[in-house]
Formats: C-alpha cells, structure tokens, sequence
C-alpha cells in the first residue's frame, strides 16, 4: 500500500526541549523549486519534502540546512547541517528524504545538530 503524500502547507517544528518553530512544507514540484528563491528572508523555516540536497543559486541570502531522516508522521533525524552561501550546490544526501532551510545560524540557536530528533506537528495542507 502506498503512503499518502504531504501537501504543501504549513506546520510546526517542534525542537529539542519543546520548542516549536513555524515550518511551511514544499511537497509539491512547483513549491519545492520555488523553495525560498525570491525571499530575502525567511521566518521559520522551510522544509522540502521529498529531497535529498539543495542549491542556492539566485538565493538573497545564505541559509542552514539539515538533511532530515524518517517520516514526516514520526521523528526525523538530523543526519548534517551546513550553512550555504548564495549560488553554492549542495551534495545530496542519500539516506536524506527531507531537507530543512533556515536563515543562518538559526539551527545553531534552536540547538539543531546531527543526531538531533525533531518533529513535524499539525501538517495543514494548503489549496
């Protein structure tokens, strides 16, 4: 049986100790290549869903991003995090399914590492 797929929409993150961050999912073609093109900022964060690497070219600003393991109804892994300038291509990950994106240093403040187990709470899909 196959599973059902995410939407595109928002959710929470919810982080180590608790806290929880305001997460837009980019499960559809067109929104995880828009991804955060365009943007000179972004709050929250953004996680793309399936994928397993990223670029930054045409970016405004230089992001963090943690390669995530698992499925989006349980807990994800972080397998590596690395901050990308604009305009660099990031390696794939292969045992990566999902990608998250930040605004620099911002998964150093919510305490997000390798081997760090996160959560995606109260997936809404949107229209």
């Amino acid at each position: 049986m196959r599973r059902a797929r995410p939407g595109d929409g928002t959710a929470l993150l919810r982080l180590p100790g608790g806290a929880t961050v305001p997460v837009e999912v980019a499960a559809s073609l067109a929104a995880r290549t828009r991804g955060l093109l365009g943007r000179d900022t972004v709050a929250g964060a953004l996680l793309l869903t399936p994928a397993a690497s990223v670029h930054t070219f045409r970016m405004r600003f230089p992001i963090d991003v943690a390669y995530l393991r698992g499925d989006l109804g349980g807990e994800l892994t972080v397998l590596a995090v690395r901050t990308m300038p604009p305009g660099r291509l990031g390696l794939p990950r292969p045992r990566a399914r999902h990608v998250l994106e930040a605004a620099a240093g911002a998964l150093a403040d919510w305490d997000v590492r390798p081997g760090t187990r996160v959560r995606v709470d109260g997936h809404t899909a949107g229209r």
